[in-house]
């Protein structure tokens, strides 16, 4: 039993084993920690003071729209117009039920917040534009800003501008055939409408000899 005492005791290869794995194991778990505190690895989570904090930018909400008026309100904003001619207010009625005989066209020509509204008031019969009008918004009411009364006449909205046309009648020609139009363009400048252009269409008379006579101008 002689030098017990003083001889190193070598592991057996059981307690080898174990030793190699929980090296193994701790070296597993320093890699772990430092792809989750540093290095190139993707990130769950962790302290945002480091990151720059990206946020989506707030859509800004759109500027509230002012309704249109229904075609019975704009036949009332006709009718309550001083300037409209008193013929044209009496002519205003129904044609069948509750449907009056006008066209309403809604479009920018003023360059205002709101659009501005283009009508037209015809006969029911065989509708002949009696008169044109064009309403802009001002001071939250509807104001009347251009009108055309010379019958038949009809407006409309053509790129911006406010297109006119003027049918011409010479005595004794039917409705169906006018002798001649008028096409006059205007564009609104500063505060009110001005005309740009203006175009003679020359119609034929070999056609259009029969019919129901073109009402005569006032």
């Amino acid at each position: 039993m002689r030098g017990l005492g003083t001889r190193a005791i070598q592991p057996s290869g059981a307690l080898k084993a174990v030793t190699a794995a929980v090296a193994a194991v701790a070296a597993l778990g320093l890699f772990v920690a430092a792809c989750a505190t540093g290095g190139t690895g993707a990130r769950d989570e962790g302290p945002a003071g480091s990151d720059p904090l990206i946020t989506s930018a707030a859509t800004p909400s759109p500027s509230p729209t002012a309704k249109e008026p229904t075609r019975a309100e704009v036949v009332k904003i006709v009718k309550d117009d001083p300037q409209v001619a008193r013929a044209v207010k009496e002519d205003l009625k129904p044609c069948v039920a509750d449907e009056y005989p006008v066209d309403v066209s809604y479009g920018d020509l003023t360059g205002g917040d709101v659009d501005d509204i283009v009508v037209n008031v015809m006969t029911c019969g065989d509708a002949v534009g009696v008169g044109s009008y064009v309403y802009r918004m001002k001071n939250h009411r509807y104001q009347n800003v251009f009108k055309a009364e010379e019958p038949p006449v009809y407006a409309e909205i053509d790129r911006g501008d406010l297109v006119v046309t003027q049918q011409m009648y010479q005595k004794g020609d039917p409705v169906s055939y006018p002798s001649s139009e008028e096409v006059i363009t205007y564009s609104w400048r500063t505060s009110r409408f001005t005309e740009v252009s203006r175009t003679r269409n020359e119609y034929s008379n070999a056609v259009g000899n029969s019919g129901t006579a073109a009402p005569t101008k006032n």
